[in-house]
């Protein structure tokens, strides 16, 4: 099998994106807007204040499908990388599930007596519950310890270690929603809809499993690092 393309600071930004289409989501959480015409990583990361080495040990990890956690931190900017996971919990709360929700609710019918559909609605509402709940932990109050070691502060009764032993794959949950509306969601018509539907939770499943790696083998490693130099 041949090893995944890794991508330096004088690749084209345009080449990166056509080879693979997945990395817009990489783009748009590092705060990198499109337009950037044939200029290359570095020159595009500059005119937007990105930390190239970041960027590219990000991008670089989510496409080698490995989870080596030694091979990708050095050169790695905590302050870059928080800003990014920060970025990916506002599209997943703000935008791509509301998204879904809006869909479900125009492909699913609730006039059916079996009420699958509610349970449905239901069981994605309880789903978009937890994972605000995750993330709000996060952003509350994993990003604010970082923060206080960054100033060289150490908060008692608190690492890196608790957060990654209790980091729950919040992706696990919507995999079982999918299988619900496969296996017991009676067809009823036209389901162009609902298997459009189904298209962005399988998308949203891929998503968040990815996020997942980058705080699991990136930022906890990255953290782990800092706690040995803040004494």
């Amino acid at each position: 099998m041949c090893k995944p393309k890794s991508y330096r600071p004088t690749d084209k930004m345009s080449d990166l994106i056509c080879d693979n289409y997945a990395l817009l989501q990489v783009l748009s959480r590092f705060g990198v807007p499109l337009g950037f015409g044939d200029k290359s990583v570095q020159e595009v990361c500059d005119m937007n204040h990105v930390d190239c080495s970041t960027f590219l040990i990000v991008v670089n990890f989510l496409i080698e499908e490995n989870n080596r956690m030694q091979d990708h931190i050095t050169g790695l900017s905590v302050p870059a990388l928080m800003d990014y996971l920060q970025r990916a919990h506002s599209y997943f709360l703000d935008f791509q599930l509301p998204g879904i929700r809006k869909k479900l609710m125009e492909a699913i019918d609730f006039s059916l007596a079996d009420k699958v559909a509610y349970l449905i609605l239901q069981f994605f509402d309880d789903y978009v519950g937890e994972v605000r709940k995750h993330m709000e932990y996060e952003n509350e109050k994993v990003f604010t310890y970082v923060r206080a070691l960054l100033k060289g502060e150490k908060p008692e009764g608190y690492s890196i270690g608790v957060f990654a032993r209790h980091h729950d794959q919040i992706n696990i949950k919507l995999t079982e929603l999918k299988n619900i509306i496969i296996k017991y969601y009676p067809a009823t018509g036209d389901n162009q809809l609902l298997n459009a539907t189904l298209f962005d939770i399988f998308s949203c499943e891929e998503d968040l499993a990815s996020h997942n790696r980058v705080e699991d083998y990136l930022f906890v490693p990255a953290i782990m690092e800092l706690e040995k130099e803040v004494k």
